[in-house]
């Protein structure tokens, strides 16, 4: 499973942010879509996008069909899934100010990647996460530098 951080006590869960890696295994074919589509079967709270969720997701559903890592019409196909997910609610864009995520990315990148080694769009998703829930958070994800 995805590594989750629980949610603090007393606190309810009302979304949860996502790694596009995590999108990518839920509304693609890769090796952890088994284990995403058991984690969407279970009807846990929405996922909450970032505003550079769609765009990855998007140029990673067609990246893997031009490599042929997906078969020709299934990145379409697979980007059809995500925006009826989008429409139903399952999945949330909401409103979100890119220069207060630029700048919280920044505080980030100065705060962490000496340390940690982590890759600019990955601080930029986190900081949207941390801009759009106003606090801490624990991300879907299932790459272990993502954690870091």
């Amino acid at each position: 499973m995805p590594r989750l951080k629980p949610q603090p006590r007393g606190q309810p869960e009302l979304n949860r942010p996502a790694s596009s890696s995590f999108l990518f295994s839920l509304y693609g074919n890769d090796a952890n879509s088994p284990r995403a589509l058991k984690w969407a079967a279970k009807g846990t709270v929405p996922i909450t996008l970032s505003p550079y969720n769609p765009f990855e997701l998007g140029n990673a559903l067609r990246f893997a069909e031009f490599l042929g890592v997906i078969r020709h019409g299934e990145a379409a196909m697979f980007w059809a899934q995500f925006e009826s997910a989008v429409q139903a609610g399952r999945l949330l864009r909401p409103p979100c100010n890119l220069a207060d995520v630029l700048d919280e990315a920044t505080r980030l990148s100065g705060t962490h990647t000496l340390g940690g080694g982590h890759r600019g769009f990955d601080i930029l998703h986190v900081a949207a996460a941390l801009v759009l829930r106003g606090g801490p958070i624990s991300h879907l994800r299932f790459r272990p530098e993502e954690a870091r």
